[in-house]
């Protein structure tokens, strides 16, 4: 409803200025100025022309052919039988299954089901993401392409284990860190975490190893992961 809100709006000032530009241009007859108005009218989708008169103008004195033109005035208004056309299928789609027991499978949970695909759906498109150089790696045999799929499937299952970790350990201590545009968030994505973790350095200074770059909220969000994590840290540390 929102977007179809947003769409009426947006064509509605362009059609106004569509109109106006109409209504500056002159026509050597009534027909031409009605032709013109029917068509542009026809690219209108949810909107129509509400009243319409032909003005016939009359060439100025320094003019001395004596030619009369005719000019547009007109209106715009919401087509509400196209509106509520649209409006009824709006934010509406099919689901089907072959599952026609309601018992096994009913509506709700159908529905649940087909909104959980997209979470894996954005997992898969992660794999495909140009950081991961997947499509610069041939692979002659078909277990070579296998053992990559097995990989690569390996990785999206720690990369959503981690994610799911820290946005878990956010929500249990009601805690947030800020996102790519720096606003609060609980809900992170792990590879906005790397982004954060990518400009730290390990410097060795007279025999010494020190970490560059380390500040509070990249201490935070390190307790929010493993043990494992905060021990490597402090192993090179």
């Amino acid at each position: 409803m929102r977007k179809l809100t947003h769409k009426v709006i947006k064509a509605e000032s362009k059609a106004v200025q569509d109109l106006k530009k109409l209504s500056q241009e002159r026509f050597a007859c009534v027909a031409d100025a009605i032709k013109a108005l029917s068509k542009l009218s026809k690219q209108f989708k949810y909107h129509q022309i509400n009243v319409s008169i032909v003005t016939q103008i009359e060439s100025n004195k320094k003019d001395t052919s004596g030619e009369i033109s005719y000019q547009i005035s007109a209106t715009v208004s919401q087509d509400e039988s196209k509106i509520n056309t649209e409006l009824l299928s709006a934010g509406r789609f099919i689901i089907a299954t072959n599952v026609l027991d309601s018992q096994e499978l009913s509506n709700d949970s159908m529905l649940s089901e087909y909104k959980a695909q997209q979470s894996c759906e954005r997992g898969f498109g992660f794999l495909k993401d140009p950081l991961f150089f997947a499509d610069s790696i041939f692979l002659k045999s078909p277990e070579r392409i296998e053992s990559l799929g097995m990989i690569m499937g390996l990785c999206l299952l720690v990369y959503t284990l981690a994610q799911r970790h820290i946005r878990n350990a956010l929500l249990e201590s009601k805690s947030t860190i800020k996102n790519q545009l720096g606003k609060a968030t609980n809900r992170p994505t792990l590879r906005w975490i790397f982004q954060c973790f990518q400009c730290i350095h390990l410097v060795t200074l007279n025999q010494e190893k020190h970490i560059s770059n380390w500040n509070k909220d990249r201490d935070f969000i390190l307790s929010l992961l493993p043990d494992d994590c905060l021990r490597y840290y402090q192993l090179v540390s």
